[in-house]
C-alpha cells in the first residue's frame, strides 16, 4: 500500500481494497461488500474520490435538458412508484404528440440540448404514437437529442406489438432516438425484485436488450434503485452484474445510483436511505464499475446538497437543469415540490462551491463550455 493511502486509512479491513485501488486492480464481489460494511465513510470516500480526480480530475457535467413522460398510464404497479395511474384512474394522463412538441419548443428557447423520454406502459396506445413521437420532434427541432425509452420500455413494445427486440429497436432508432436513459434496472436480484416490480422485465432481461441496444449503435445509462427491501449483497451483485455487460458491450455512458423516496408510493411505510448510506453507495459504485466512465448524482432524489457532496465521493455528473420538471420526476423528488429544476447558474454555483469545475456537456459527454465560479 502507498503512503498516500497508509496516511488517512483507518479501517484495517480496507487496507487491501486500498492496495487495489492504488495499482488499478479490478475489485472483486468480496471488495464491495468490505467497502458497503465498512462503517469508514472517510476512507470509502477517499477511495472513491481519489480514482474520480485521476479520471475526470476537477471537472464535473451537467447539462440543459428537459424531462418529457408522454403518458403516465400503466399496468406494471411497480411498489416503489407513486407516478403510474391505471387505465381510467383520476390522474391518468397520455399527452397528444402536438402537446409533446410544444413542451420540447419552449425547452428548447430555453437552452435545452436533450429531451428525456419515459413513461407508462400504456396498453391503450398503437405502437405508432411512439414512432410518431421520435419523427416529430425530430422533424421540428432537429438539433435536440432524444434520449428516449427504457429496456423496460423497449421490452414491452416488442412484447405487446409482437416485434423482434432489433425490430423494435431499429424503428425507434429510425424515427430519432438518438440514445436511452437508464431507467427500470432497480435492482436484479430476482427474489427482491419480485418484491417490488413482479410485473416488470427481470435483470437478465433489462441486460440482454442493453446488449441490444448497444449492439445497434445506440448508447444507455443504467440505473440501480437502492434503499427499499434489497440487501447489501443485491447491491454489489448488480454492480457488479452491470460491469459484466459493459465488458459485452461497452455502451454504457453513465451510472445512476437512484435513492429510493418512499412517500406516496406502496413501500411508505420504509425509511428509505439516509445521507450517509446514499454517500457510501455512490462511492462503491465509482469503485466497483471501473469500465463505465460516468458516475452521476441525481440531485432530483438526493436533493442538492447532498449531490453536492457526492461529488466528493467519486460522482462527476450533476445531471441536468430539468427544464419544466416533469410529472415522474416531480413524483420522487427529494427537496420541495416548488425547487423541481435548478438554473444553469445554480448548478454551476454548486459544483463550484464543492471546489469543482463545471462543464456543460451534451448527451454524449461532447463538453460544450467550462465555467467557474460566479462572483456573489
Amino acid at each position: 500500500m502507498d503512503q498516500g493511502m497508509t496516511e488517512f486509512l483507518i479501517d484495517p479491513k480496507l487496507a487491501p481494497v486500498a492496495d487495489k485501488v492504488a495499482n488499478n486492480e479490478r475489485l472483486t464481489f468480496d471488495d464491495g461488500m468490505t467497502l458497503f460494511l465498512s462503517d469508514d465513510l472517510h476512507t470509502v470516500g477517499r477511495l472513491a474520490d481519489t480514482v474520480r480526480r485521476k479520471r475526470h480530475g476537477r471537472a464535473t457535467y451537467f447539462n440543459v435538458n428537459r424531462h418529457l413522460n408522454p403518458t403516465n398510464i400503466c399496468y406494471a404497479d411497480c411498489k416503489f412508484c407513486s407516478f403510474f395511474r391505471k387505465p381510467r384512474e383520476e390522474g391518468g394522463y397520455t399527452h397528444n404528440v402536438d402537446e409533446c412538441v410544444r413542451m420540447a419548443k419552449d425547452a428548447r428557447a430555453q437552452g435545452a440540448t436533450e429531451l428525456h423520454i419515459v413513461g407508462g406502459l400504456n396498453t391503450w396506445l398503437p405502437f405508432s404514437y411512439f414512432t410518431d413521437l421520435l419523427s416529430t420532434l425530430k422533424r421540428e427541432l432537429p438539433d435536440m437529442h432524444l434520449k428516449a425509452f427504457t429496456m423496460v420500455e423497449i421490452d414491452y413494445f416488442a412484447r405487446f406489438y409482437k416485434m423482434s427486440d432489433e425490430e423494435v429497436i431499429e424503428k425507434l432508432k429510425s424515427a430519432g432516438m438518438d440514445s436511452c436513459p437508464g431507467g427500470g434496472a432497480e435492482i436484479f436480484a430476482s427474489e427482491t425484485r419480485k418484491k417490488i416490480c413482479s410485473h416488470k422485465t427481470d435483470g437478465n432481461r433489462w441486460l440482454e436488450l442493453s446488449g441490444k441496444v448497444h449492439d445497434a449503435g445506440i448508447k444507455t445509462n443504467a440505473t440501480m434503485l437502492y434503499g427499499h427491501v434489497e440487501t447489501l449483497e443485491d447491491r454489489v451483485d448488480h454492480l457488479v452484474r452491470l460491469r459484466e455487460q459493459q465488458e459485452k458491450s461497452n455502451g454504457f455512458q453513465c451510472f445512476i445510483p437512484l435513492a429510493f423516496y418512499p412517500p406516496e408510493t406502496q413501500l411508505a411505510h420504509l425509511p428509505g436511505p439516509t445521507g450517509i448510506d446514499s454517500l457510501k453507495t455512490m462511492a462503491v459504485s465509482r469503485l466497483l464499475l471501473d469500465n463505465i466512465d460516468h458516475i452521476k448524482a441525481y440531485w432530483v432524489m438526493l436533493g442538492k446538497k447532498l449531490a453536492q457532496t457526492a461529488l466528493h465521493f467519486g460522482a462527476n455528473d450533476f445531471d441536468g437543469t430539468i427544464l419544466g420538471g416533469g410529472e415522474l420526476m416531480e413524483s420522487y423528488l427529494v427537496d420541495r415540490k416548488d425547487e423541481n429544476q435548478a438554473t444553469r447558474d445554480e448548478i454551476i454555483s454548486l459544483i463550484s462551491d464543492a471546489g469543482f469545475v463545471a462543464v456543460e456537456r451534451d448527451t454524449l459527454y461532447h463538453p460544450l463550455r467550462e465555467f467557474h465560479a460566479i462572483a456573489n
